[in-house]
């Protein structure tokens, strides 16, 4: 088991990702994605290491650079229309992750800020806090509607920070994505990284 050991320096916050971060959501945002394409009839095959190599990028940008990739010509509004359909009869099931919660709520009760910075859309981001039963932890929420450009851009870090009123250097990141641990260093910020292949249940072949 990883300790996820905080980095040396001085910490005066904390931000979380969400999706595989603080909630072990990845396997049923992969299930979702792959009913979406496959019910739109993408040209590709959506692997699980294809889905984890987009980890952080907004919805309709993942669809755009795959039509992209791929030179396919799928309708975004509508794959991430399915998708959100798909994942809203499931959304209820999912389960926090209890190591990185235990860190986020210690925090909390030191009085230390903390904050999610999320490349997900506002209500799923806040529906799936809410069923993990830690949307009282965080008063700020960052999601992809209050950023212009998704990871690996820094701008949900930096916009999380603003608001937390901490200077970015002094802030730690945690993170299950390569995408959102490129975003962090971006925005000058330290990280610890959530290990996917321990944290998650990962997906049934």
């Amino acid at each position: 088991m990883s300790d996820l050991k905080l980095p040396e320096g001085e910490t005066l916050a904390y931000i979380f990702d969400c999706d595989g971060t603080l909630a072990d959501t990845m396997p049923l945002h992969y299930r979702a994605w792959r009913h979406a394409f496959i019910k739109n009839r993408a040209k590709f095959e959506f692997t699980w290491d294809l889905f984890y190599s987009m980890a952080g990028v907004g919805m309709h940008h993942s669809v755009e650079q795959l039509n992209e990739r791929f030179g396919d010509s799928l309708e975004p509004d509508t794959v991430v229309s399915d998708q959100n359909d798909f994942l809203q009869k499931e959304h209820a099931n999912i389960q926090p992750i209890h190591q990185v919660v235990k860190l986020a709520t210690e925090f909390k009760a030191k009085g230390l800020p903390i904050a999610v910075a999320s490349g997900g859309d506002r209500h799923q981001v806040h529906g799936t806090l809410h069923y993990c039963g830690i949307d009282h932890l965080f008063d700020i929420v960052v999601t992809k509607q209050d950023v212009v450009h998704s990871k690996p851009a820094p701008d949900g870090f930096l916009k999380a920070a603003e608001l937390l009123g901490v200077d970015p250097t002094k802030c730690v990141v945690f993170e299950d994505s390569k995408l959102g641990l490129t975003a962090a260093e971006a925005a000058g910020m330290r990280w610890v990284y959530v290990d996917p292949d321990i944290f998650s249940a990962g997906v049934e072949a």
